[in-house]
């Protein structure tokens, strides 16, 4: 039976839930909160608390049966110390963006962990490089990306180095559809495929912010294209360790999250919004701009499909795996036959059209927003 460590913070438990959601996989959850809990808590108690939420929607979904969320949450146990690190196959450490923290517990678990033992992380953005500059195993090391919430999307990015040996690549996607992801294998750089890809969705939202497009406008006409929510909602979402703020993990962020109901827009952003437009000063005369519901919707996308092309130059992932990634790590609409962004590509490459070129008015080609 594959044993399997998921070093987090606690209440940061969407990769342990996936991990124990298969009978095949046991999981130990270690807590990086000071080493200690100074209130008395018991950790096996706290950490199936916090896990039994994401199981209970599993199966509320009837992604798992009752039997099997039972069979799950005993297979978890919360410990404080790496004592017993010593038999397991594989340590996947899920806290936040901070890369001395990542260096610290990688160079700690390379010390009790078995030789070969896989030594993943599930940053989102960190060069693999940077995380695993201080073990002397970096054959070992290797990117484990699962998009958030962990527990609900399907994508895995398995992130390879240079030094990244095959087997272990290998093993993690093995492990990887054990627990019923889809992984994509992608080379190391910050933001790997589909983050680095998307980087300009929420850049580009942020731009159009501070020239005095409505926030929730935004996010609107996103939605309406066809991905679950838009840049700004997302950004609550996955909480501001990753976007530097804080979001729906405490209730309040862009929008007001009240259990049973939907997000509702906070008008308590708007001064702070307005403080963050006279600090960026780029309205045209101190004046919102006028953009019509495509042009928003374009200036967000088209640069996506920008960076596409320079993840595929370099060769960070194939152009059939980055649309595949695109529709299982952000929820694209498949049905956007236009957004493709290799096939896109592919089409003017082989035509001989430059990029620059306007768009055609052919239905295999045209952007239909």
């Amino acid at each position: 039976m594959t044993e399997i460590i998921v070093k987090m913070e606690v209440g940061s438990n969407g990769v342990a839930v996936i991990t124990i959601s298969n009978a095949l996989v046991n999981a130990l959850t270690l807590s990086s909160k000071n080493g200690r809990f100074s209130g008395g808590f018991d950790i096996n108690v706290f950490q199936k608390v916090h896990a039994s939420a994401n199981v209970r929607g599993l199966v509320a979904r009837k992604k798992l049966s009752q039997a099997q969320a039972e069979k799950a949450l005993s297979m978890t146990k919360g410990v404080l110390d790496y004592s017993e690190f010593r038999d397991v196959d594989m340590v996947i450490e899920a806290v936040i963006e901070n890369l001395p923290l990542k260096q610290k517990i990688f160079s700690e678990i390379e010390k009790v962990c078995p030789p070969h033992c896989i030594l993943a992380t599930n940053t989102s953005t960190i060069d693999l490089n940077l995380v695993g500059e201080k073990t002397k195993s970096q054959d070992r090391v290797v990117g484990a990306h699962f998009f958030s919430p962990a527990h609900v999307m399907p994508l895995l990015e398995i992130v390879r180095t240079e030094k990244t040996s095959a087997q272990v690549i290998l093993d993690l996607m093995t492990v990887g559809k054990i627990i019923k992801k889809a992984p994509v294998v992608v080379g190391n750089c910050t933001g790997f495929a589909v983050n680095r890809t998307f980087f300009p969705y929420t850049q580009g939202a942020h731009i159009l912010l501070h020239l005095g497009v409505d926030l929730f406008r935004i996010d609107r006409l996103i939605s309406s294209f066809g991905l679950p929510m838009g840049p700004f909602q997302l950004q609550d979402l996955a909480g501001y360790g990753v976007a530097v703020a804080v979001g729906k993990h405490n209730g309040k962020g862009y929008y007001l999250y009240e259990k049973g109901s939907k997000p509702k827009p906070d008008s308590q952003v708007y001064p702070i919004i307005e403080e963050a437009k006279r600090l960026a000063n780029i309205m045209p005369g101190g004046k919102p701009i006028n953009v019509t519901d495509q042009e928003i919707v374009e200036m967000i996308l088209f640069p996506v499909v920008n960076e596409a092309c320079r993840v595929l130059e370099e060769g960070v992932v194939r152009a059939s795996d980055l649309d595949v990634a695109s529709v299982l790590g952000m929820s694209f609409p498949s049905y956007r036959d236009f957004y493709k962004p290799s096939r896109f590509l592919e089409e003017r490459a082989k035509n001989g059209v430059p990029l620059s070129a306007p768009l055609s008015t052919s239905t295999s080609s045209r952007a239909r927003l």
